[in-house]
């Protein structure tokens, strides 16, 4: 977001109104000297999760007693005619002075990207230390009037003027540049920059910049775009994130990142448990169609070189993920650090907030389990010299072996799976209903009746067709670790009366009712019909050792599906079938509450 944008959705919710509280964020301290009288400082971190009384006018030792915030106006008619007359006071400026000190305060906290007037009452230089969340650089620049604006240099030995305008030869030629000198304002503060070579681009300063008609998007060799909020935040279900780097330059210039830990948060924010363990795609294989990766919480460093501006690969995408096997923190523990980017040349430093939470395999989990495999039953009968088979005394042929080998099947047959972990406990279900309950809450409910009536046409009902069904729906448990590499069993029995979901039974044909003849007594096990234990075991693959793999955020789980099929008749005689496949689940709802009314 450019710089006015930015100004006037700032202004417009947060300066004359209530301050929102932060979210999650990555802490650097940036460090600011206020000369005695009047600076000009530039903001390059987010510091709106504390009100400037809080941040200024309680510290009794910040000599800092009146703040002014330019609001970018679109025409400099209202705002500036010479750098020496800056209005002060005027519609288009923003103003916070200490209780009891000039006039009321029309803005209640720093934002980024954002210049400001401050005034010191000390008598030697303050160095003002103000703890906040990185932000990108960005601001729009106005070709009718002075632009005051600060640059994204390294904050140590930060480069001459010269220097940092040398990618930008046109801009270099034609640019006025003013600085605040401290002390009273005048006729010299602030006074034009006259050499070049002499002054540095100092990180933090603002200063007071035109070109004439000359229409400039320089604020640096290079810029890194960001969507959305302006960071790299996956929170506990991200994967991966794309940034982009634009040289703006005129020559080839190798841009290069690293990750830097957090610093330690302030009073009341979101504690950090570490920096993250942040991956940068890499090449594609053509082998297996998989990417590499650069692991940046190593100490590794990614660098790209990037063709001069307008040429094609001046600008490129940068894919970042975040090893999630390595965030092995509790669900919801907050991973946060800052994705630093610079030059070859030493003339810019960008900082981006990087941040994933913990993942959470609790909630509803649907899928589907293929079998591709049945186990054989083959006989191997014994026979004679004449290759007659031999039979035993009561007459049967004698069998040497039995083959229960795995083998494959014409099709596969697909079984519905639907699993629900509360963070403790795992079960198994026949069917679940998901939707709105008379307080207009989503649940996950093993009944239609804890459903709101009025919003079943909202609702919804899952059902697995292979699983006996019963009125009472009641769970399965399963037993295992449900995460990558683990396993998961569970055991589902099945009576042989069980007119409902016995699929030896038929409760309209003689043959197949557990009756007798008289349709009077119930037969013993094993005359019609067979117990029926099935015992299923999930094992879920461990993570590979692709981008794409590590990066996966616990949302889907994939692995081997394994069934023995256990049929006991008459007495003590039972025999086996297995079956194998493959499975796949799919979190579809995070809620951990499995109600059952």
């Amino acid at each position: 977001m450019n710089l006015t944008r930015f100004l006037r959705w700032v202004l417009g919710i947060s300066l004359f109104g209530l301050l929102t509280p932060a979210g999650h964020a990555q802490w650097v301290t940036q460090s600011l000297v206020v000369k005695p009288g009047w600076s000009a400082v530039y903001l390059h971190v987010d510091a709106t999760y504390q009100s400037l009384d809080q941040l200024v006018g309680n510290d009794p030792l910040n000599p800092i007693d009146q703040i002014w915030l330019w609001k970018a106006p679109a025409s400099t008619i209202q705002y500036l005619t010479t750098p020496a007359n800056p209005l002060i006071g005027g519609s288009d400026w923003a103003q916070w002075s200490r209780s009891g000190v000039g006039a009321p305060s029309t803005f209640s906290a720093l934002i980024p990207n954002a210049a400001y007037l401050v005034h010191s009452v000390s008598a030697s230089n303050y160095t003002w230390r103000i703890k906040g969340k990185p932000i990108a650089p960005s601001y729009t620049w106005t070709t009718t009037g002075l632009n005051f604006i600060g640059f994204p240099t390294p904050a140590n030995n930060p480069p001459f003027f010269d220097q940092f305008l040398s990618p930008a030869p046109s801009l270099a030629g034609a640019a006025e540049v003013y600085q605040y000198l401290g002390g009273n304002l005048g006729p010299i503060n602030p006074s034009q920059v006259i050499s070049f070579h002499a002054t540095r681009a100092v990180r933090g300063q603002a200063y007071w910049i035109r070109a004439g008609s000359l229409f400039n998007d320089y604020c640096g060799p290079f810029q890194v775009s960001l969507g959305g909020s302006g960071e790299v935040a996956l929170g506990n279900s991200g994967s991966q994130y794309s940034l982009y780097l634009h040289n703006t330059s005129v020559s080839n210039l190798v841009v290069c990142a690293q990750l830097l830990p957090s610093e330690t948060p302030p009073a009341g924010q979101s504690p950090i448990v570490g920096a993250p363990p942040v991956l940068v795609r890499g090449n594609l294989n053509p082998t297996n169609l998989t990417y590499g990766y650069t692991d940046l919480s190593t100490g590794g460093t990614a660098c790209w070189t990037l063709k001069p501006k307008g040429q094609p690969g001046s600008d490129i995408t940068v894919v970042l993920g975040v090893n999630r096997t390595a965030v092995t923190g509790a669900p919801g523990a907050l991973y946060a650090g800052v994705l630093r980017c610079t030059d070859a040349l030493n003339l810019s430093q960008v900082d981006v907030p990087v941040s994933a939470q913990a993942s959470s395999v609790t909630g509803l989990w649907v899928g589907k389990a293929s079998v591709t495999q049945v186990g054989n039953y083959l006989k191997t009968f014994q026979r004679d010299l004449n290759n007659s088979p031999v039979t035993s005394s009561d007459g049967s042929y004698v069998v040497t072996g039995i083959n229960t080998n795995l083998g494959a099947v014409a099709q596969s047959f697909p079984l519905r799976l639907i699993l629900h972990n509360n963070g403790t406990n795992v079960v198994l279900l026949q069917r679940v209903f998901y939707g709105l309950n008379g307080g207009s809450n989503l649940v996950v409910a093993t009944q239609e009746s804890a459903l709101d009536p009025q919003h079943l046409d909202t609702a919804r009902r899952i059902s697995a067709a292979a699983f006996p069904w019963s009125s009472a729906n009641q769970p399965w448990s399963v037993s295992g670790q449900f995460a990558p590499g683990g396993t998961l069993a569970a055991t589902v029995q099945l009576s042989y009366d069980d007119q409902a979901s016995n699929l030896f039974l038929h409760t309209y044909h003689p043959d197949h009712d557990n009756l007798d003849a008289t349709f009077q007594s119930k037969l013993p096990r094993g005359s019609e019909s067979y117990d029926i234990t099935r015992r299923i075991t999930l094992n879920i693959s461990p993570p590979g050792s692709d981008f794409a793999s590590l990066t996966a955020a616990g949302q889907s789980f994939v692995g081997t599906y394994l069934e023995t099929i256990t049929l006991a008749s008459l007495g003590t005689a039972t025999r086996d079938y297995n079956v194998s496949g493959v499975f796949a689940l799919n979190r579809i709802s995070p809620i951990a509450i499995l109600t059952q009314p």
